[in-house]
């Protein structure tokens, strides 16, 4: 269980290879060693990480799922939580996807909202029951301010993230009676593998700078995190702005 100060024992990361997820597990482990089911598709490098975790001297499970497979998303949140409880779920699993593909191909579509959306919502629910059971527990979500008004350049990516943050802020409300929290980290641009190649936005940041920002949020007992900070007060504004201007910002 975590504890007055915010250690925890151990930590499911839903997207066990996730740049950003990982980051976050670091930053919560600080200079301590804890348990950690990295929870992530089968692959080679997922078992990379997990021997990099381990060598770092963190016990480490790893625990099969993927995204597209909805018959892998309750078995994996089940074998997840057979060790024994768990403190903190990081979800940190998504795509990017084809910007323009993704709104012209319907399977490329429904793939996208699969990965990003139902995926992430459906662990969700499992999650918080097995919290509920426990009597304790703490979501960190990585959602994106892509979702907070989604753009003509990427509008099926912030749909997806859109979803997303919403379910993960009602779901929020909804355990808060029970004592289990839910932050959401609202990233803007992070310059990882899976952003490697893209213009970085203004504003940009790290992985390390994201997991930061969410950790200290979750000690300090915030809900929703904005990384940067600045980047609360630029999505405000351009919510507000009109249509006819918000289409002609080069962003």
């Amino acid at each position: 269980m975590m504890d007055a100060v915010g250690d925890v024992q151990r930590v499911l990361l839903l997207g066990g290879t996730s740049e950003i997820g990982l980051a976050v597990v670091r930053r919560l482990a600080g200079e301590r060693k804890v348990a950690v089911v990295l929870a992530g598709r089968p692959t080679p490098r997922l078992d990379e990480t997990a021997q990099e975790l381990r060598g770092e001297g963190h016990a480490v499970e790893v625990v099969g799922f993927d995204g597209t497979d909805r018959a892998s998303w309750a078995p994996a949140v089940e074998s997840s939580f057979s060790g024994g409880d768990v403190d903190v779920a990081v979800v940190a699993f998504g795509a990017l996807g084809d910007a323009e593909r993704d709104w012209q191909d319907a399977a490329a579509a429904a793939d996208l909202v699969t990965v990003n959306t139902t995926a992430p919502v459906a662990l969700g629910v499992d999650v918080a029951a097995r919290f509920r059971r426990q009597g304790h527990g703490a979501f960190v979500v990585l959602s994106s301010v892509a979702g907070e008004r989604p753009r003509r350049s990427n509008f099926a990516y912030g749909a997806t993230k859109a979803g997303l943050d919403a379910f993960f802020t009602g779901l929020r409300e909804a355990l808060r009676p029970e004592g289990i929290r839910v932050l959401v980290v609202r990233p803007g641009f992070v310059r990882t593998k899976m952003t490697e190649g893209l213009s970085a936005a203004p504003l940009a940041v790290d992985a390390a700078a994201v997991a930061e920002a969410a950790v200290t949020g979750l000690r300090g007992g915030r809900e929703t995190v904005w990384v940067p900070g600045a980047m609360r007060y630029v999505m405000s504004i351009l919510r507000h702005v009109p249509s006819a201007i918000f289409r002609r910002l080069p962003i």
